[in-house]
């Protein structure tokens, strides 16, 4: 009689009961990260909330009152930073030069990769070891030979002296990230394949393409980002006003005896936005790409 009421019990209770019962309590260690994440989450919010409620005042307000909202939205200082101040042009210059030197970066890093992780040849390793040097090579050792060869070859104060640099810059970074997600890869799939008469480029076509997507993807952004946020290499290959970038445009906004901050911050914003929302859209994305590189590679 004692097992059927004890079983009676047992139904009787419901599931939210039961998730009570089985929910372990909240240590003291957990409630300090969670302390800790959220201060941490203030500190990187704070200043970009800041900078948007600088952006809408008047320089009166900002040196009168610096972390009080504004008193009327000043949308204007956005209209003047992309007209006035050639942001328009300057985003176009960048979108241009960032987009060619990410597609052919990802293409030709992407055959690189996946013949230093897939394919079985004398040299692999050292190609390996070669393109890993070009990424402790700082922008700075290699500017004034740029220059003098991009002058005797004509391609100075244009954008196509801007794409070259970038694709050799991104290069590295682009294979060290997809021979890592090649590698990852189960060779009994490519085995199989070859069974069935696939050649290597269907394989690296049909399989390695679609499986590395993730890879594609980190590897891409960070390359955009990277040289979407380039300063150096802009201003000193580019003078022409049109021709200038995002970045570059940038220091217009700060004068050697005034500066009109609101108008500077606003233009900031602007920059920074698009880097913003595309890490909030796919952050789950980046850190798994990144775990996945890093852990099977």
């Amino acid at each position: 009689m004692s097992e059927i009421k004890n079983l009676q019990d047992e139904k009787s209770i419901s599931p939210v009961q039961v998730q009570k019962k089985n929910k372990k309590p909240i240590s003291v260690a957990q409630i300090l990260i969670y302390i800790f994440l959220s201060l941490l989450v203030v500190v990187y919010i704070f200043p970009l909330l800041w900078m948007i409620n600088v952006s809408l005042k008047t320089n009166p307000e900002v040196f009168k009152s610096p972390f009080a909202l504004p008193e009327v939205w000043q949308i204007g200082n956005y209209i003047f930073a992309w007209t006035v101040g050639k942001l328009g042009i300057a985003t176009l210059n960048s979108v241009l030069v960032c987009t060619i030197a990410l597609v052919v970066s990802l293409v030709f890093g992407a055959m690189a990769a996946f013949a230093i992780a897939r394919m079985r040849w004398k040299f692999s390793q050292t190609v390996m070891s070669y393109f890993l040097v070009g990424m402790m090579i700082p922008i700075h050792c290699v500017l004034i030979p740029l220059f003098v060869r991009f002058s005797k070859l004509g391609m100075t104060n244009s954008l196509t002296g801007l794409v070259i640099p970038y694709i050799a810059f991104s290069l590295p970074l682009t294979i060290f990230l997809l021979v890592g997600f090649f590698k990852s890869m189960p060779g009994e799939m490519f085995e199989a394949a070859c069974i069935d008469g696939c050649n290597i480029y269907q394989c690296f076509a049909k399989i390695a393409l679609p499986l590395a997507k993730t890879g594609f993807f980190v590897s891409g952004l960070m390359t955009f980002v990277a040289n979407w946020n380039e300063l150096l290499l802009a201003m000193v290959f580019i003078s022409d006003a049109q021709k200038k970038t995002l970045p570059v445009t940038l220091t217009y906004f700060v004068g050697p005896y005034a500066t009109n901050y609101v108008q500077m911050f606003a233009a900031v914003i602007i920059a920074i936005a698009p880097s913003i929302i595309v890490y909030c859209l796919f952050s789950n994305q980046i850190v798994e790409g990144l775990t996945v590189g890093a852990v099977k590679g």
